[in-house]
């Protein structure tokens, strides 16, 4: 599992602290993957990935950046407390398709573009869903960034009415 995102928009390089954000963001998908995958717990797994995975000490989890550590947590035990409400955000958006019938990878960030849509209100919600279809960019080659693109899109306009109209924030993510 190697995905590492990619400068800003035109090849620019982010500003560090958007990198960290971003940095956390991909340590989360991770996070939740392994939580998912081997059943383990979230505090093990938190505990695991601040002790040995965030930093350059493991550039598959950080893509070489430092991690905003603090985010890394919220948003991983965020996702685990309000997995029912979030699954219930995203489902109906899917097509007739069911959460659990998603990839493990895709679910995850679906479920966390979805937390930081609901409970982060001070990040702009473009910047939300641009974050995570840059992160889907990264894991996925087919169409699954353009599904998270829509699905975000939806939930942004379900949690934030009138924002996504509005264009607040732009499409720049600020962390």
């Amino acid at each position: 599992m190697s995905a590492v995102p990619q400068p800003g928009p035109g090849g620019r390089s982010r500003n560090p602290a958007t990198a960290r954000h971003s940095a956390a963001r991909l340590a989360a998908v991770q996070a939740l993957y392994q939580m998912e995958i081997a059943g383990s717990g979230l505090a093990a797994t938190v505990k695991e990935f601040e002790r040995f995975r965030l930093g350059a000490a493991d550039p598959e989890s950080s893509g070489g950046r430092k991690v905003n550590q603090k985010l890394f947590g919220a948003l991983v035990s965020g996702v685990e407390e309000h997995r029912e409400a979030l699954d219930a955000l995203i489902a109906p958006r899917l097509a007739g398709w069911s959460v659990d019938r998603l990839e493990v990878i895709l679910r995850a960030i679906l479920r966390l573009g979805a937390f930081e849509l609901r409970h982060r209100v001070e990040m702009p919600a473009r910047a939300v869903v641009s974050e995570y279809v840059r992160l889907a960019d990264s894991f996925f080659s087919g169409a699954e960034p353009g599904m998270v693109n829509g699905v975000l899109d939806a939930v942004a306009r379900a949690v934030r009415p009138g924002e996504m109209e509005r264009g607040h924030g732009g499409d720049a993510p600020s962390g």
